[in-house]
């Protein structure tokens, strides 16, 4: 992520709902990505930018929700504190898609885009 401050303001600009949005989706890529082991740096860049997306989302959210980002942001703290050993081993590197794809599952229920009426 290069200029951050342009992407924060852009990213703000979104309704909470929309924003929570968008880190389900980037979690849902970093499942997806983390199959093919020539995407390690996308997984990477993933990774990084999810955690700016929680650090500009958490303020605005509920307790309870702040709460989860916060231990969402561990874990890919977690992830990144050993990310050389997950990324040559295919069992971790599976391990680390299925962990995202749950984190996506929840992070979307959060957002609560699931429960809105379509019109």
């Amino acid at each position: 992520m290069k200029d951050r401050s342009a992407i924060q303001e852009r990213y703000l600009r979104d309704t909470l709902p929309v924003r929570l949005g968008g880190l389900a989706a980037n979690l849902s890529r970093i499942k997806s990505f983390a199959a093919h082991e020539a995407s390690r740096d996308a997984v990477e860049s993933l990774i990084d930018e999810s955690k700016y997306f929680i650090e500009w989302t958490a303020a605005d959210a509920e307790v309870e929700v702040s709460a989860e980002l916060v231990e969402l942001q561990i874990q890919f703290a977690q992830w990144q504190c050993q990310w050389t050993q997950i990324w040559s081993d295919p069992v971790r590197r599976r391990q680390v898609a299925e962990g995202a794809s749950v984190w996506s599952k929840r992070v979307l229920e959060m957002s609560g885009l699931l429960n809105k009426v379509v019109k």
